[in-house]
């Protein structure tokens, strides 16, 4: 029985340009902590993740859901949760406040993820083995499908991964082969061109075949110039992103993206608003065969059912610290299998939750294993901080979600 909750303002500034992009220039990457104890002395941890100012908001929001799980067990919420974060979601006046998006359903997230913790913790088991050895029924009913009948019902849901069944196993061999990674942090926006260029030699060496650059600069030249840098340290062979942060109108993001061609970018990610879903089905059809991938700042299951109607988006990267927790992470890769778009989350918690849900994406629902965001800055304070050896996430093995901060 869940007997006491704690929320937990956990900021941690960065230095040396860490972590900046177009957009935000100074982060302090933070974190909404829901902790939630047993009577028997068990705690979990969920995040929701931001990058500073606003973060006790969030905070607020989530001490609102938690009340409500105090007295019940986990066992019994997780076997209908898809219910009580729809009500949660739904809470008439609280709803007013997004609905389903922003501070809201930020503090949502952060207790969502704390439930998947803590009942994985409860059993004992990491929370990739939980998610894998669900049922697909027991799976849907951990979701919210509300407002996607039209073109994911729970019927479906449950089709979709119970046809993966019979193939589960083989995927299993990458437990013992690890997920790939991508590094992230060798080109953050206020890094010089040496930076840049040294950063791009190290992820060479520790193994890294893919890396992403922060573009949307003031001058498009320095955009052109840091890209092609990054393209000649890493070679033809490698896979380079280029991410604008949402920095670009949509005539200045076709001129740019045409610029940026002759670099040959495996994706433009957040060319433009993340709320204009026609400019990026227009950029899409203006660049292509120049892919788009999106999703950091794209709140609910909604949205990215219209993306994903719309064909824009090549790449989904759902946040898992940003949609609704675990739950809504899982809905919105339903939906992207049923339509063939690889999901490849953004990595707001520094992959210690996501380096689960990759893995029950690819071992249970059958996406492909193409591969994750790192980014290494608060590793060290995490209890069990992800292994990344050969540009390769290891599996983790502690029971729960890997999201335990250090006190």
């Amino acid at each position: 029985m869940i007997k006491k909750f704690e929320i937990a303002d956990r900021r941690y500034p960065l230095t040396g340009g860490s972590g900046s992009d177009a957009i935000h220039k100074d982060p302090v990457y933070s974190y909404a902590q829901t902790l939630l104890t047993t009577d028997d002395g068990v705690s979990s941890s969920g995040l929701a993740f931001t990058v500073g100012a606003g973060n006790e908001l969030v905070c607020e929001a989530a001490k609102f859901y938690a009340q409500s799980l105090i007295g019940k067990d986990i066992e019994e919420v997780m076997q209908n949760f898809g219910s009580w974060f729809n009500t949660s979601a739904n809470e008439q006046q609280f709803r007013w406040l997004g609905p389903h998006k922003g501070v809201v359903h930020l503090g949502l997230a952060s207790v969502t993820n704390a439930c998947f913790d803590l009942w994985a913790k409860k059993r004992g088991w990491p929370l990739w083995k939980l998610l894998i050895t669900l049922s697909p029924q027991e799976i849907v009913n951990t979701l919210d499908l509300s407002y996607l009948e039209d073109v994911l019902t729970k019927e479906e849901a449950i089709a979709l991964l119970a046809a993966q069944k019979p193939t589960q196993a083989h995927r299993e061999s990458i437990l013992d082969q690890g997920y790939p990674g991508y590094d992230t942090s060798v080109g953050w926006f206020n890094y010089d061109d040496e930076k840049v260029r040294a950063n791009c030699k190290i992820a060479l060496d520790q193994g890294f075949t893919a890396m992403k650059l922060k573009v949307g600069s003031a001058d498009p030249l320095r955009d052109i110039r840091r890209a092609q840098i990054v393209r000649d340290t890493a070679g033809d062979d490698v896979k380079v992103m280029l991410d604008a942060n949402q920095q670009w109108t949509l005539p200045q993001a076709i001129n740019i993206c045409t610029d940026l061609k002759q670099m040959n970018p495996y994706w433009i990610e957040e060319p433009t608003h993340p709320d204009d879903i026609l400019a990026h089905k227009t950029l899409a059809d203006a660049i292509a065969p120049l892919k788009l991938a999106l999703g950091e700042h794209v709140p609910n299951r909604i949205v990215f059912k219209n993306y994903i109607q719309t064909g824009s988006a090549a790449f989904i990267q759902a946040d898992a610290v940003r949609v609704g927790g675990v739950s809504e992470f899982i809905t919105i890769s339903l939906l992207c299998k049923k339509f063939g778009v690889p999901v490849v989350p953004h990595v707001g918690d520094m992959g210690q939750l996501h380096q689960h849900l990759v893995l029950f994406n690819h071992i249970a629902m059958g996406h492909e294993a193409l591969f994750l965001e790192h980014i290494p800055h608060l590793q060290k304070y995490f209890r069990h901080p992800v292994v990344v050896k050969d540009g390769v996430y290891k599996t983790p093995q502690e029971p729960g979600s890997s999201c335990d901060l250090v006190p």
